[in-house]
């Protein structure tokens, strides 16, 4: 979404035009959602707190400066919102779907597809602040500089993190050899 229309939304939010924060919530939902999902992995909480997500950010519109991108902000309230439900109750660990992964079922992609089991395997057993990383780094396409202002960790940190969970994810996934039935 161009910045300039965001902030025309923006302002007329503020000044009690609902329908403009409507068209906010179109233009992020799928991505908020995604990275709630991949923090919390069950969907029925995730949808749940991707709607939190959106009414926290309609409470504290006022409080964005335009300092950073919207969107940066709002990944920071979801990514917030999930963090602090993952640590409020003890989750139970959930393999990635392969919906999400957006498996083929070719039979050319066998060997593909038993790779993005493994991975998924390996992603299932990361705490979720690391899934939330690989997610907007890789999946997303996010710079490290909105990274670091979705999360709130140092650039050094945030680097040094990635680092450790791809050398974590490589390890698992030598741990998980490919069964070549």
């Amino acid at each position: 979404m161009d910045e300039v229309f965001e902030k025309n939304c923006i302002d007329r939010t503020l000044r009690g035009d609902h329908a403009a924060f409507a068209a906010l919530v179109n233009a992020h939902k799928d991505d908020v959602f995604t990275l709630v999902f991949r923090i919390v992995r069950q969907r029925g909480q995730a949808e749940e707190l991707a709607q939190d997500v959106f009414l926290k950010a309609f409470k504290h519109l006022s409080s964005f400066r335009h300092k950073a991108k919207f969107s940066t902000w709002l990944y920071r309230i979801a990514f917030n919102t999930a963090i602090s439900a993952t640590r409020k109750q003890a989750l139970p660990e959930y393999p990635i779907a392969e919906a999400v992964l957006q498996v083929s079922d070719e039979p050319d992609d066998t060997s593909r597809h038993r790779q993005l089991q493994a991975l998924a395997a390996a992603l299932g057993q990361l705490p979720p602040a690391d899934v939330a990383l690989v997610t907007l780094f890789y999946t997303e396409n996010r710079s490290m500089e909105e990274i670091c202002g979705i999360t709130g960790l140092s650039l050094p940190n945030a680097k040094v993190r990635l680092h450790r969970i791809r050398h974590k994810l490589r390890e698992q996934l030598i741990k998980q050899p490919l069964d070549d039935e």
